[in-house]
């Protein structure tokens, strides 16, 4: 059975630490908007479906100067989000009425891949659970609330992990209905595996991500992304 793939972009985010009245989602990269990007990598990749989750009031800016705008065709729904990006993510969750497998991913990665969205796809039909991640370059320290060392974790066991996080349907929704009746904070939860992992005690596979594919959080996030895509077109592999 060939089930469907939906990707899920999170789109709703209000950008405070960008320090601009743009928010950073259609902040402008190579002369096109940041989601714009995010969404061609999807577009060229083995995805199904998209559903792009953003403010109420931009849904219609979406629509027509993004979705419209630029072709995509895979995209099935433009909805409003909630107060927070867990809130958001369910709300783009209700919109899939299909079994299958979803990929949820920031809007503000413009430089994932539809090589690294094809590995997550054939890697969460394998595990049912799978997230990209690049090996921890750094050492990294533990602190207390008064900034003093509590440990010192082995570097060769971290992980920064990326999007798009994957999953089966039934697997997310599981967890994010148990979430909620739960009653925790849906701020506590900043990605969406944490779900899986602490409401269905179901392994979540790292798989190999990609350092280029970075999240846009400050001004100096878009040079970087200028920079990585000038390189791409260098070497003549530009989107």
């Amino acid at each position: 059975m060939n089930e469907k793939i939906f990707a899920i972009i999170v789109a709703a985010g209000t950008g405070k630490r960008m320090n601009s009245t743009v928010k950073k989602q259609y902040m402008e990269i190579d002369s096109r908007p940041v989601l714009a990007l995010t969404l061609k990598a999807f577009e060229d990749s083995k995805t199904d479906e998209i559903i792009v989750v953003t403010g109420l009031d931009e849904i219609e800016y979406v629509s027509e100067d993004i979705v419209k705008k630029y072709g995509f065709k895979k995209v099935v729904s433009v909805c409003a989000g909630g107060r927070e990006r867990c809130d958001s993510v369910y709300e783009g969750i209700k919109q899939v009425t299909e079994d299958g497998f979803v990929l949820i991913h920031d809007g503000v990665r413009p430089l994932i891949t539809p090589t690294l969205i094809d590995s997550c796809i054939e890697n969460v039909k394998i595990t049912g659970a799978c997230i990209p991640g690049v090996p921890e370059k750094d050492t990294v320290k533990e602190a207390d609330e008064n900034m003093e060392v509590l440990r010192t974790p082995d570097r060769k066991k971290m992980f920064r992990i990326q999007t798009p996080q994957c999953f089966r349907v039934d697997l997310i929704k599981e967890a994010f209905e148990k979430f909620y009746e739960s009653g925790d904070s849906s701020s506590s939860m900043t990605d969406d595996a944490m779900l899986v992992e602490k409401y269905t005690g179901h392994k979540v596979k790292i798989i190999e991500g990609d350092y280029k594919n970075i999240k846009i959080t400050t001004p100096e996030d878009i040079k970087l992304a200028e920079f990585y895509l000038s390189d791409k077109r260098r070497e003549g592999n530009g989107r």
